[in-house]
């Protein structure tokens, strides 16, 4: 039977990090993690400090998680029955499990509909905050509290999205738990993701720019000492605030800051799963797309559509923008390739956001409706709709 360093995979998904992340902070090979964790070589004693850092436990704990062992310690339903037995006895493998847990529905999340995953996801969010209560004190009930701040934020994201924005007070409700939890814990990443979830709820759902501003620029100042990318992220949406509120100057004065932190963000970044290469140049084609530059807009938009192959509710807003910038611009024959490319791509996901900007699209269309192919393009959007 093979063997493999249970406790090291377990303490790497706890910490949020892909094998891809752990490389890179420290700067390794991936294939080199993968031989870590699969006990065919233990890691260089030069290495282990930054290890250990890297996975914020101390060198007496990192030892024991680079244990090989030949099967895991226990079937994952047995330990989580036993953690909701014993709960005063929770640790830090219980712990990873959850987390691992919940990273496995985010991965599902720009995927699928959201609705699909709220009955798992709720249970799921149940269970930690009933953990979190009677977790030991110190580390663990530290990391079950942060992981319940965590749970929080991405049940108020699969409310939002499975209602199609429509449903922002439990959304912000969910949100209000994660502040107050990181609040608590002192976990300035926590806040300022709820924070930033809490901007785009006022930015794209209820249209309130200027909260959404003062949101975005909370949750930027909040993290600007602990996460480049969360910094990052916040200003980019600061950015799109500016932008829907006619500020040209500020907008792009606000991009270039945010261009800045995610030029520095870094694997070892605590809120590194939520970057993407691509996230720059979906906001800077909405900000411009809404400042008038409909030619620059479309430079953003088309280049990213085509880099967002796997990501799917994301791609489906990018597409959505990307009609609104050819229309705009007069390319009715270009933008209802962009929206068909939409339609397409909610069919499998349902999601709010894409819905919300191809139905805007949709309307746009209108002083062409009695053209054959934007008849159809209206056609084949009705299908969907019918199909929800």
């Amino acid at each position: 039977m093979a063997l493999k360093r249970h406790g090291l995979v377990r303490r790497r998904r706890a910490v949020g990090l892909t094998q891809e992340g752990l490389a890179e902070a420290l700067r390794v090979e991936r294939s080199t993690v993968t031989r870590w964790e699969s006990g065919k070589v233990a890691p260089q004693p030069w290495i282990r400090p930054r290890l250990a850092e890297v996975l914020q436990v101390s060198n007496e704990e990192l030892s024991a998680l680079l244990a090989v062992s030949s099967t895991d310690e226990q079937p994952l339903a047995e330990r989580m029955a036993y953690a909701m037995r014993y709960p005063s006895r929770v640790d830090l493998s219980t712990v990873a499990e959850l987390r691992d847990g919940m990273n496995s529905l985010g991965e599902r999340y720009d995927r699928v509909p959201s609705a699909t995953l709220l009955a798992r996801a709720g249970e799921h969010a149940s269970t930690v905050a009933s953990l979190a209560g009677e977790a030991p004190p110190g580390r663990v009930q530290r990391e079950m509290r942060i992981l319940q701040a965590d749970a929080a934020t991405f049940m108020g994201q699969l409310v939002w999205d499975a209602s199609q924005r429509k449903d922002h007070s439990t959304a912000r409700s969910y949100y209000a738990q994660s502040v107050d939890v990181a609040r608590h814990l002192g976990d300035p990443n926590a806040e300022g993701h709820a924070l930033l979830r809490t901007c785009y709820v006022a930015l794209y759902g209820a249209s309130d720019y200027r909260e959404g501003l003062e949101l975005a620029l909370r949750a930027a100042r909040t993290a600007r000492h602990t996460s480049h990318v969360l910094t990052g992220l916040a200003m980019l949406h600061a950015a799109e605030a500016y932008a829907y509120l006619g500020e040209g100057s500020e907008c792009e004065r606000t991009l270039k800051g945010a261009e800045r932190h995610l030029g520095q963000a870094h694997g070892a970044d605590v809120a590194h799963e939520l970057f993407s290469p691509t996230h720059f140049g979906r906001l800077a084609g909405s900000c411009y797309l809404s400042l008038g530059d409909y030619r620059k807009a479309e430079q953003f938009l088309a280049q990213t559509a085509a880099e967002l192959y796997d990501r799917r509710k994301s791609r489906a807003i990018v597409l959505g923008n990307l009609t609104l910038a050819r229309l705009r611009d007069g390319d009715l024959d270009a933008a209802l390739a962009a929206f068909n490319d939409a339609v397409s791509e909610l069919h499998g996901t349902r999601g709010g956001g894409g819905m919300n900007i191809v139905f805007r699209a949709a309307r746009e269309m209108r002083p062409w409706r009695n053209e054959p192919a934007v008849q159809d393009a209206q056609d084949r959007l009705m299908a969907l709709m019918e199909a929800t």
